[in-house]
């Protein structure tokens, strides 16, 4: 598997979605949650205070659904508002520690890249690497990563910095929750990207 070095202005830590809806008190919130918030809230104190780029990402729709589209079809609790922009469920989780200077993103589709200005935020500020995690990571985690990748950014995924939830197959049954982990994060290693901890991230930075 690929390993890449760490040049901190060219880096940039891409935190997905940790929304209150995402993260506790809500069906759709992963079991795991609150512990990726605590690590990617280390792991951005030690990225920003090296210089790189600490973008927390938020995924909305307008409230009047102008912008949901076919995701409103695929995604049926969508139309009921668990993402419309400006509601609490919607919002970044109280413990999200975002700082003066980094980037809150909007995006209305599963992966950061479409529909936004994430790609010229990156392109302008020099950046060719970036460290994905956030929630979920088989949905807007491995999308973001994927279109990182189509776009010859490295990509670096934390296996324990995101965060998913157990899902039904289509035979009725329920994948758990370990399992959809293992199979995402075992993609993003094969053919996207380096997959390591969050620790291992922290190692890659020089040393102060």
């Amino acid at each position: 598997m690929v390993e890449f070095s760490i040049e901190p202005r060219k880096t940039a830590v891409i935190a997905i979605d940790l929304q209150n809806c995402f993260v506790e008190n809500s069906p759709y919130a992963a079991p795991s949650a609150l512990r990726v918030v605590e690590q990617l809230n280390a792991l951005t104190m030690h990225y920003r205070a090296a210089g790189s780029t600490i973008i927390w990402t938020r995924h909305v729709v307008r409230a009047y659904h102008s912008d949901l589209g076919v995701l409103g079809q695929t995604m049926p609790p969508v139309t009921q508002g668990v993402i419309d922009d400006g509601t609490a469920s919607s919002a970044l989780h109280p413990n999200v520690e975002v700082q003066a200077g980094d980037i809150v993103l909007n995006k209305p589709q599963f992966g950061a890249f479409s529909s936004t200005g994430l790609e010229s935020i990156l392109r302008a500020r020099g950046i060719d690497t970036v460290v994905i995690g956030g929630i979920a990571t088989n949905f807007c985690c491995e999308t973001t990563a994927r279109e990182a990748h189509a776009r010859e950014f490295r990509v670096m995924f934390l296996k324990d910095g995101t965060a998913t939830f157990d899902m039904p197959d289509t035979d009725g049954g329920v994948i758990p929750v370990t399992e959809v982990q293992r199979i995402a994060i075992a993609t993003v290693a094969f053919g996207f990207g380096e997959v390591l901890s969050v620790a291992d991230a922290c190692m890659k930075l020089p040393k102060m």
